[in-house]
């Protein structure tokens, strides 16, 4: 049979994601964005983000054209290096799309709203379409052509994409996080509980860089992060094909003919998303996420059928979309507002804010467990159905594959969030009848739900990614001479302990800055606000004009000076364990970045999410809605926790994908000096 197609297959359906994201965005552009007045606040967003995402990226190049030198005039070479910069523009180019499209969209989402729910809905979805397609287009798009260029001569080339990926979404998903919740704390604190002003107010010269925020940490963000995802599980699974069959180009390619099939499935997902003439547009969004799995899970087995003619790989691929499912249910239970965990933070609000933080730990944490089983269950399983060995730890990398078959359609639901947030808030502060509002409003409390789901599924891919990544590290290091029972990550060996410990050390320093500096950051913003409110005359009658620009140009700076440590940590950290402690301390140092990282990552996002849904449960009118002692303890358990949802917690999903590619771009390099 001639495998040699299946590459030509991938490039055809990574163009046609692309050619329908392009057709989507057209669509939603020709739409009417609303009145002068929402426009104006539209444009202001825009320029906003835009401007901060320019700046981040100029930023981000410089370390990027260093890294580029430092890999080509190493013995990993002028190709590695050509792949590194592939996926890391490609990462910037999703993140690009995506904000230029959404922060559109949301004038035209609340113009919408003036004649349904379901057509504002429908405005929405198809603006997350256009980043979610463009993210899988890309991605399958960079991966296969790289492997067409420069991977059959030597696949290890690609790893090179994953890096670039890897640290691009970092440092994206850092920068972002910091600015989108040091403008919303800055905006709740002083306008919510100080002001008693309400969110999104035109009063609060917060407001504007709290809804660009929504866009660059919730859409750019998530696109760059989902994109280093799909390219670096792709990768993995093919460097594990490759080293456990013999180079057999079937095992190869077969993770590039499921993206491709993924791709169709997604595409059409994307269109059976409808409200019609039901309420429930939870039920309607998951609709679009099910039809997707279902149809590609019904491409999968003839391709498995053909390329390997092995029934186990097509059952791993079921386990894979068994776990997402999993994963996101789990993760709505714990964040939305109509279950025991959310309401349990909203009932001890009563007591103050200490019973609301306190709850609110209680739940993040035991948010992790479910989850985890869902993962441990889906390793386990995947593994055996293949019958262990290679073939085993090969079906754990179908799996994974299989899980990010979906991307498409979930980076759409993400991106839905920050565009219906921002049409709510465009509602409020162009004064649009009440009416409006409550659309946008019931379009936007599906959207945090959305949000927290979409960073569970990113958690779970990345923990099934860690581990393809991890085989891929060990029998890599068999390959530079050191396997065969030379090299083993046992307890008993002092430098594996050590470099276990190290790893979750990684993570925790990891979290302390990220969540540090949005405490920094959004400590200037308050301090901004309380001066506008006390200087500038007739704010809160309205009659004066806040100064939104200052706070925008406060957070973006504090923003892009804050992500630099946090991002540099993970990469010098797996190099200087790697060159002075050795192969097993960095094997070590692997593992326990994977089992803290899903464990704070987990805690992290969903206690997060808790908290921002139990304060807009008491808003919605229960246990003395706004204005009441218990919606002032919310909101400062949502501030405590917005952080944790939007900078940390979603951030330590490519700290592990960086610490693992580096480790395994590193390895001829560390087998050389050690």
């Amino acid at each position: 049979m001639d495998f040699d197609l299946v590459p030509l297959v991938a490039i055809g359906a990574a163009v046609l994601a692309v050619a329908v994201a392009g057709a989507l965005a057209a669509a939603v552009l020709k739409l009417p964005a609303g009145t002068d007045r929402m426009q104006e606040i539209s444009r202001a967003i825009q320029e906003g983000a835009m401007a901060y995402l320019s700046r981040q990226y100029k930023t981000i190049a410089i370390v990027g054209v260093v890294v580029t030198i430092i890999v080509a005039v190493t013995p990993l070479g002028i190709p590695t290096a050509i792949a590194f910069v592939i996926g890391a523009v490609f990462s910037g180019l999703c993140g690009f799309v995506g904000m230029f499209v959404s922060t559109r969209a949301n004038a035209r989402v609340a113009e919408a709203a003036r004649s349904s729910a379901d057509k504002a809905l429908n405005v929405a979805v198809q603006s997350g379409a256009v980043t979610g397609l463009t993210c899988v287009g890309l991605a399958l798009l960079g991966v296969t052509v790289t492997y067409l260029a420069f991977g059959r001569e030597d696949l290890h080339v690609l790893v090179g994409l994953g890096f670039g990926a890897s640290l691009i979404a970092l440092f994206a998903r850092i920068g972002g996080g910091i600015f989108t919740k040091s403008a919303d704390v800055g905006a709740d604190l002083v306008g919510k509980v100080e002001a008693g002003i309400p969110e999104d107010d035109p009063r609060n010269p917060a407001t504007i860089a709290d809804n660009v925020g929504d866009n660059v940490g919730d859409c750019a963000g998530m696109a760059a992060d989902l994109f280093e995802t799909y390219a670096v599980t792709t990768i993995g699974t093919m460097l594990l094909g490759f080293l456990f069959f013999d180079g057999a180009t079937e095992y190869v390619v077969l993770p590039l003919m499921l993206g491709a099939v993924a791709i169709v499935a997604s595409i059409i997902g994307l269109f059976a998303i409808r409200l019609g003439g039901s309420d429930h547009i939870m039920r309607a969004l998951y609709l679009g996420v099910w039809v997707s799995a279902i149809l590609a899970l019904i491409g999968f087995f003839p391709v498995t059928q053909w390329m390997v003619d092995n029934n186990a790989y097509f059952f791993a691929a079921l386990i894979g979309v068994v776990v997402t499912m999993a994963i996101m249910y789990i993760t709505e239970y714990y964040t939305s507002t109509r279950y025991r965990p959310v309401r349990s933070i909203a009932e001890a609000s009563k007591s103050g804010a200490a019973t609301n933080i306190i709850t609110g730990l209680s739940v993040g944490m035991e948010s992790v467990v479910l989850p985890t089983v869902a993962i441990v269950g889906g390793i386990l399983g995947s593994y055996l159905v293949a019958g262990g060995g290679n073939e085993g730890i090969y079906a754990i990398g179908i799996a994974s594959t299989a899980m990010l078959s979906m991307t498409g359609v979930i980076v759409a639901l993400d991106s839905y969030g920050p565009v219906t947030d921002n049409a709510g808030g465009i509602a409020e502060m162009s004064d649009l009848p009440d009416g409006i509002r409550e659309i946008t409003d019931r379009l936007d409390a599906v959207g945090n739900t959305t949000k927290a789901t979409t960073k569970g599924y990113a958690i779970g891919s990345a923990a099934l990614a860690a581990i393809v990544l991890f085989a891929d590290y060990t029998h890599q290091l068999e390959v530079e001479g050191l396997g065969g029972g030379d090299l083993e990550f046992s307890l008993n060996d002092p430098f594996v302990l050590a470099g276990l410990l190290l790893g979750g050390a990684v993570v925790l320093i990891f979290s302390a800055l990220a969540n540090g500096a949005v405490g920094r950051a959004s400590g200037a913003v308050v301090d901004e606000v309380r001066r506008q409110f006390r200087e500038i005359p007739g704010i809160m009658e309205g009659t004066g004009k806040p100064e939104y620009a200052t706070c925008v140009d406060i957070v973006t700076k504090r923003a892009l000076k804050e992500m630099m440590l946090p991002g540099v940590i993970p990469v010098v950290a797996t190099l200087l364990v790697g060159f002075l402690l050795g192969p097993q301390a960095l094997g070590g140092l692997l593992i326990g970045v994977i089992v803290v990282g899903i464990g704070m990552a987990c805690m992290q996002n969903n206690g997060g999410g808790a908290w921002d849904n139990a304060k807009k449960y008491i808003e919605d009118g229960n246990h003395g809605g706004k204005g009441s002692e218990a919606h002032a303890a919310a909101v400062a358990g949502d501030t405590v926790g917005d952080p944790l949802k939007d900078t940390a917690g979603p951030a330590i999903n490519p700290v592990i994908k960086v610490v693992n590619v580096v480790a395994l771009l590193a390895v001829p390099l560390i087998v050389a000096v050690t």
